[in-house]
């Protein structure tokens, strides 16, 4: 499997990792990558997601810049989940051109 510390790595496994992406709902609204799980950091914190993430695949974090999917990526490790911190987070993937949208299907701008 593809480097999933990296956007390029985690665009590669798209369909084979869990991608959480753990901003606030104003920034989840202002564009997210399709298929991703919205779980924000302090639900991640709370327990939030045993319901919907699966042990045995790997889960990506995503956040807008890496520093608060670093802690939630921690938490999810220490609750047994293979977790990747995704490093640079949307801008980082706005950066490498790679898609995202708002809810109603235009473009995605990193909040």
């Amino acid at each position: 499997m593809a480097d999933l510390s990296t956007v390029e790595g985690v665009h590669e496994s798209l369909d084979d990792v869990q991608l959480v992406d753990c901003r606030e709902q104003y920034e989840w609204d202002a564009g997210r990558i399709a298929g991703a799980l919205h779980i924000p950091l302090n639900d991640v914190m709370a327990g939030v997601g045993a319901d919907v993430l699966d042990l045995a695949k790997p889960v990506a974090v995503i956040c807008r810049s890496g520093n608060r999917s670093e802690l939630a990526s921690m938490m999810l490790q220490a609750r047994g989940y293979d977790a990747t911190n995704v490093e640079g987070g949307m801008e980082a993937w706005a950066a490498a051109g790679y898609d995202f949208s708002a809810p109603d299907g235009s473009p995605g701008r990193v909040a």
